[in-house]
């Protein structure tokens, strides 16, 4: 784990210990085929990744269960039928965006942070304060082409905050 002390733009300070990335692939293996994406999805003003939030507090009946351990195994269970996901965007010499189905796997980031909920009071609307601190942002990884499709974080707290982002 990477520790990292970060003050948020509250007026509180908390830790964050993070992984380093790694890349979940499908649990089975899958298709190696291309997939062009349509004329719909294929405009160039659509070629930027579109981050998606989550929080969700502590259920008692996970008690006992690591929710980082039970996601990673139903992400690489989901890539098996949703394999495409797992592959990665390319672009043709005509600039037509395909998704190779490689079955490489998704960005996966485990980290554990120091801060609940009501810390941030009804601040839970965008602009979120200390989300920057919360989040990794992996280098490299904010091209859409030739990386992983998905990025997913779970941040392990009294809170179980989920984010994810996927390329448009």
């Amino acid at each position: 784990m990477v520790s990292c002390m970060k003050s948020s733009s509250s007026s509180f300070v908390f830790t964050v210990q993070r992984s380093e990335p790694e890349l979940i692939a499908p649990a089975k293996p899958t298709p190696h085929e291309l997939k062009y994406l349509s004329d719909i999805d294929d405009q160039e003003g659509l070629r930027f990744q579109i981050p998606v939030i989550q929080f969700y507090r502590k259920n008692e009946k996970m008690e006992g269960k690591d929710p980082v351990k039970v996601i990673k195994e139903a992400i690489a269970e989901t890539l098996v039928y949703y394999y495409p996901f797992a592959g990665r965007l390319r672009e043709c010499s005509n600039r037509k965006l395909m998704v190779e189905c490689t079955g490489e796997g998704v960005m996966f980031i485990e980290a554990n942070a120091f801060v609940t909920l009501d810390q941030f009071g009804d601040a839970l609307q965008p602009p979120f304060p200390g989300l920057e601190d919360l989040l990794y942002d992996v280098p490299g990884s904010a091209d859409v082409l030739n990386n992983p499709l998905l990025l997913i974080q779970v941040i392990r707290s009294l809170f179980l905050l989920f984010y994810c982002r996927k390329s448009k």
